[in-house]
């Protein structure tokens, strides 16, 4: 799955054209390289996203294409930076 979708579906990001705009200013890292929306997400793969001077890094645990509020939390864990 694409990363743009990835952070839209687990609810990292609400809106996939956001989660886009996120990719290209280059504030977020995949494995501690910056990563293009069009980088394709694996189980086990670390995510890092830079809001301001606040930076979220989580582990994907699943990638599913669709899932609800509830599931959507599931799809990550939070670990620390």
């Amino acid at each position: 799955m694409r990363l743009d979708k990835y952070l839209k579906v687990s609810r990292l990001i609400k809106r996939r054209t956001v989660a886009n705009e996120a990719c290209d200013s280059e504030r977020v890292t995949v494995n501690g390289r910056i990563a293009r929306a069009s980088y394709e997400v694996k189980e086990g793969d670390i995510i890092a996203l830079r809001f301001g001077e606040r930076t979220l890094t989580v582990e994907v645990l699943q990638v599913r294409e669709n899932a609800g509020k509830a599931d959507a939390s599931a799809m990550y864990r939070e670990v620390a930076p």
